[in-house]
């Protein structure tokens, strides 16, 4: 089963490319899913058919979902959701304050991962396509999974422990409700559940496609988007550019519009090099509709295969002595290395990454650390780590 994920910054056409994408599949006789983490949820305005919780097919092979954020909270963290409710009736919160209260900031994104999850475990399709959000806020959800199992592997046996100490007391002094078994049971298997996310997108057959279009500002962000999904260990395999101009025209105001963009073009390839460039020309009209969609997927795949596993290494590799991350794009005064324990805490620009090293690393001291053609190099020597 192949997944494609599409990010680029807000209004460059990600959600048009992705659907796209996954009209092109379905064609192709690939039975498909095309899944929203946005909250926008403008997949199925661009399909032009009625928005659905759960798959519905939109056109031959090709089904639609966007998440029902309600009936995923319930079937997710009922518990957890029960709880916080009940604790907030508790301190004098009327029941439509508490509901609202807990459906948390980002709970829709994360839902639709879990959600994702779970089509992919049901064997029935051949491709997913996933239509993300805009870059940063994909790149805080992608994240999300390996930064929650840092704090969930020291913080929750602790936290049991100190639950099953200190409920009479709390119960006593503070008269509120104090979680349950249940309540930490469904932290837990969100826990597992998002961790099955991490290895489902980071695995051999998930990657990302970055959507811009060449304007500096657009360029200048996807750069940075690269460089972040590497260090998070995302694969990207393609750029897609949108909504180019054709050369040609009379008019000075076109000739200058194609100009332009033929100088970001040439940094779009510069600097993404060896990544595939595709480009999808300024349509006339807004392709909405399965047949416009599949028209833009011709322009944008001609007869190449844009499902097949993706050709492209992953961002780390371990070795014997050496850890290897790619960080394409990273300029070295953004780059920064720490050790911690049995972790090494690597920075590249706002975006941090606590990678917890395998036993035979573990306990080594860090020899060296380079950063050389778009590649941090981490050399370990023998001895205790420092």
């Amino acid at each position: 089963m192949r997944i494609i994920l599409f990010t680029g910054k807000g209004g460059v056409g990600k959600t048009t490319v992705a659907a796209a994408t996954a009209t092109l599949a379905a064609k192709r006789g690939l039975k498909t899913l095309i899944v929203s983490t946005d909250t926008a949820h403008s997949l199925a305005d661009a399909l032009a058919v009625e928005p659905s919780g759960e798959p519905v097919e939109v056109a031959p092979g090709l089904h639609l979902q966007q998440v029902d954020t309600q009936r995923s909270l319930e079937r997710y963290w009922g518990e957890l959701r029960d709880y916080a409710g009940t604790l907030l009736g508790e301190l004098g919160l009327d029941e439509i304050t508490s509901e609202e209260i807990t459906v948390l900031p980002g709970a829709e994104e994360i839902l639709a991962l879990l959600e994702l999850r779970e089509q992919a475990r049901t064997g029935r399709w051949d491709v997913i396509v996933v239509d993300c959000a805009p870059t940063a806020e994909t790149l805080r959800l992608l994240a999300l999974p390996e930064a929650l199992d840092w704090h969930v592997n020291r913080l929750l046996p602790t936290g049991r422990r100190l639950l099953k100490a200190l409920s009479p007391v709390i119960r006593h002094v503070a008269k509120v409700s104090v979680p349950e078994s249940e309540v930490v049971s469904a932290g837990e298997r969100l826990h597992r559940g998002l961790l099955g996310v991490r290895e489902m997108l980071a695995g051999e057959d998930a990657s990302v496609r970055l959507v811009l279009t060449p304007e500096a500002v657009v360029v200048a962000e996807a750069r940075r988007t690269l460089t972040s999904l590497s260090l998070y260990g995302y694969r990207v395999d393609a750029v897609v550019a949108n909504r180019v101009f054709p050369a040609g025209g009379a008019d000075e105001w076109r000739r200058g519009w194609v100009e332009a963009q033929a100088r970001q073009l040439g940094v779009v390839h510069e600097s993404f090099a060896p990544l595939p460039v595709l480009t999808v020309p300024y349509l006339p009209a807004e392709p909405v509709g399965a047949a416009a969609l599949a028209g833009v997927a011709e322009e944008l795949y001609g007869t190449a295969d844009p499902f097949a596993r993706p050709d492209v290494e992953p961002p780390l590799r371990i070795t014997a002595d050496e850890l290897t991350l790619a960080l394409p794009l990273a300029d070295r005064d953004d780059v920064d290395l720490a050790r911690k324990g049995d972790e090494l805490i690597i920075t590249a620009g706002p975006y941090r990454r606590v990678i917890a090293l395998p036993v035979a690393l573990a306990r080594r001291s860090v020899s060296s650390a380079a950063l050389r053609d778009g590649r941090l190099r981490v050399r370990f020597e023998t001895g205790g780590a420092k």
